[in-house]
C-alpha cells in the first residue's frame, strides 16, 4: 500500500486518527505522535539511525507528528520494541512510537525539500560515502564547513563525559584525529579535529541538540576558529590518535582516578538495544554490563556508542578506589554550618543521604551523595564557592560511606541521615531538576509560588536572609520567578535558607540557581 500526501496534509488527517486507535501489524513506516513544535528533521531521524538505515522521513509539524521509513521491517521492528522498553524523549519531552499501517512512504519532494535533504546527509555518512553534491539543496544545508575543527559544549552535564565517549560518538562521522578536552566558564568543553571538513558539517548537522545520556548532558556544536589542534599529550584530558607515542605528561595517569565516578552504578542509564553493541564497539561484548534489565537504559539513540566506551572504560577503571560518593567539605564557618545547611545546598547538585560535622574538627564535614557522579558534580560546582563568608573547599573523601553514631550516642546533632527525605531532587528519573543543573549564580529561580504572594513579600524575606534583592521578575503567570541577589554568597545564603520554605497554604518554596540574569 502507497500513501500520497498532499500539499494540506488533509489526506492523511482521517487516516492518522485511525493509526491512534488502532494497533497496527509491523510495517517498515513508524508513525511517531506528540513531538515538541520546534522538534527538526534530525532529531526525528536520529531515533532511527542506531536501528539501521533511514530510508524516508515525512514530517507532519502543525500536527506534532511525522513518518519515518527504516530499510528494513526488522529493524523497525527491534526500533518498536526497544522503544517499549524505555520511553523515548525528544528534547525532553515523551514521545510516542508505533507501526503505521502503511508499507511505505511516498512523498512529493517539493513539499519535503529540507528533510530529504537531511535525510541524505545522514545517509551519506550512514554509508560511509559523502554527500551527493548535486543536490543543490543538500548544498545548501551543508554550506561549505570553515573547518575541520568542532567546538563542543557540553550543556546539562549531570554525568562526566568523557574523551573516549566523545571519540566514539563523532568517529561514525568520519575519522577522529585529535580532541582537547578543557572547563571554561564552569562547563565542559571539547576541541575535536576530523581528517575532512564535510565530516565535521556532518556531525554537526546530526549531533548538535543531540543527548548523549538520559535527559542530560546535552551537546551544543559549532565550529572552531581553529582549523589545526596541537596536541602535547595522550591522555584522559587530551588525545592525539595520529601520534599514539606520545607522552601522558607531566605525571598525570593515562586516566583520571576521578573520572571512575562516570563509571558507577548508574552507568546503566546507558543501557544499549538488543543486539546493537556490534557496530559500536570493537569487541561488541560490553552490552551485557549495561543492559536494559539493569536500570531502564537510556532513550538517546547516541547512547549506544556511548554504552560502548563506557563499558570499555569501566573495565580499564575497575582497579581504582576512592570514587564512593562521599565529600569531604572543609575551612567551613563552624558557627553557622548546620547538617541542614550543608544538605540543601549539596543537594542542589544531587542527593545528598548522610551530612557529619566532624566532632573534633567543627569546620569540616562529610557529605553523602547518591553516587559518584552526583559527588564529582556538587564538588566540580561547589569547590572554591563562598559559605557563610568563607571559601570552602570540596574534595573527594576516602570513606565509603557516613557513619551514624551509636545507638544511644549523642553526638550534639552534628550527624544527620536524609537517606528518606521528601527534599531529595533527582529521585525521580527524567526529572526537569536533571535539567536545571546550573553553578552557583546570584540569580535563584524560584518557584511553588502561592497566588497571593507578591513580589514585595518575596523581596522582603528574600532580604531578611541577609543581603540585597537587587531585581525581580514573575513569570509563568505567577508561579515562577527569578530574583537577583547582589553576590552569588548571598544567593547561596537565601536558597539554604529558603528552600522549601512554607509559605502557608501547603506552598512550600523551591528555590535553585539560574543560569539567567534579569
Amino acid at each position: 500500500m502507497m500513501l500520497d500526501f498532499t500539499a494540506n496534509g488533509n489526506d492523511s488527517s482521517k487516516k492518522l486518527r485511525v493509526e491512534d486507535r488502532m494497533e497496527s501489524p509491523p510495517s517498515r513506516v513508524l508513525h511517531i505522535r506528540k513531538l515538541p513544535s520546534e522538534v527538526s528533521e534530525t532529531e526525528v531521524i536520529a531515533l532511527g539511525l542506531p536501528f539501521g538505515k533511514v530510508t524516508n522521513i515525512l514530517m507532519l509539524k502543525g500536527k506534532n507528528q511525522a513518518f519515518l521509513e527504516l530499510g528494513t521491517e526488522e529493524a523497525a521492528v527491534t526500533m518498536v520494541n526497544y522503544y517499549t522498553a524505555v520511553m523515548p524523549q525528544v528534547r525532553n519531552v515523551p514521545v510516542f512510537i508505533q507501526f503505521s499501517n502503511h508499507k511505505e512512504l511516498k512523498t512529493d519532494s517539493t513539499l519535503n525539500q529540507r528533510a530529504q535533504a537531511v535525510l541524505q546527509a545522514v545517509s551519506a555518512v550512514q554509508d560511509g560515502g559523502s554527500p551527493n553534491s548535486d543536490n543543490s539543496t543538500l548544498d545548501s544545508v551543508l554550506a561549505h564547513a570553515p573547518s575541520p575543527v568542532l567546538r563542543i559544549i557540553i550543556d546539562n552535564m549531570f554525568y562526566p563525559v568523557t574523551l573516549d565517549v566523545l571519540q566514539q560518538i563523532f568517529s561514525k562521522f568520519g575519522t577522529v584525529m585529535k580532541i582537547i578536552t578543557f572547563t571554561k566558564n564552569n562547563q565542559f568543553q571539547a576541541l575535536l579535529q576530523f581528517s575532512e571538513p564535510v565530516n565535521a558539517q556532518q556531525a554537526r548537522l546530526s549531533l548538535d541538540g543531540q543527548n548523549i545520556y538520559n535527559s542530560c548532558c546535552t551537546l551544543r556544536i559549532d565550529f572552531s576558529k581553529l582549523v589545526n589542534l596541537n596536541v602535547k599529550y595522550n591522555n584522559d584530558k587530551s588525545r592525539d590518535y595520529t601520534r599514539p607515542e606520545l607522552p601522558a605528561g607531566d605525571g598525570q595517569p593515562s586516566v583520571d582516578p576521578a573520572m571512575a565516578a562516570a563509571y558507577n552504578k548508574d552507568s546503566s542509564l546507558l543501557g544499549t538495544p538488543s543486539g546493537m553493541g556490534a557496530p559500536y564497539s570493537n569487541g561488541g561484548g560490553f552490552q551485557s554490563s549495561l543492559s536494559l534489565s539493569q536500570g531502564g537504559g537510556a532513550i538517546n539513540p547516541m547512547s549506544a556508542a556511548a554504552a560502548a566506551a563506557a563499558a570499555a572504560g569501566r573495565m580499564a577503571l575497575s582497579g581504582h578506589s576512592g570514587c564512593s560518593g562521599v565529600l569531604l567539605v572543609s575551612n567551613l564557618n563552624e558557627e553557622m554550618v548546620t547538617p541542614q545547611s550543608l544538605f540543601t545546598l549539596f543537594g542542589v547538585y544531587g542527593d545528598a543521604q548522610r551530612v557529619k560535622i566532624l566532632y573534633n574538627k567543627k569546620d569540616s564535614a562529610l557529605i553523602q551523595m547518591s553516587d559518584g557522579n552526583q559527588a564529582q558534580l556538587a564538588m566540580s560546582h561547589l569547590n572554591g564557592q563562598k559559605m557563610y563568608g568563607k571559601i570552602i573547599r570540596v574534595t573527594l573523601s576516602k570513606h565509603q560511606a557516613v557513619q551514624l553514631p551509636r545507638e544511644g550516642l549523642d553526638d550534639q546533632g552534628l550527624t544527620k541521615d536524609f537517606t528518606n527525605s521528601p527534599l531529595h531532587r533527582f529521585k525521580k528519573p527524567g526529572s526537569k531538576n536533571f535539567q536545571n543543573i546550573f553553578p552557583p549564580s546570584a540569580t535563584l529561580h524560584l518557584s511553588n509560588v502561592p497566588e497571593d504572594v507578591t513580589e514585595e513579600d518575596l523581596r522582603l524575606l528574600f532580604s531578611n536572609a541577609g543581603g540585597i534583592v537587587k531585581a525581580f521578575k514573575f513569570f509563568q503567570g505567577h508561579k515562577m520567578a527569578l530574583l537577583q541577589m547582589s553576590t552569588v554568597e548571598e544567593a547561596i545564603q537565601a536558597l539554604m535558607d529558603l528552600h522549601n520554605y512554607d509559605m502557608g497554604s501547603n506552598h512550600h518554596l523551591k528555590v535553585s540557581f539560574s543560569k539567567s540574569t534579569i
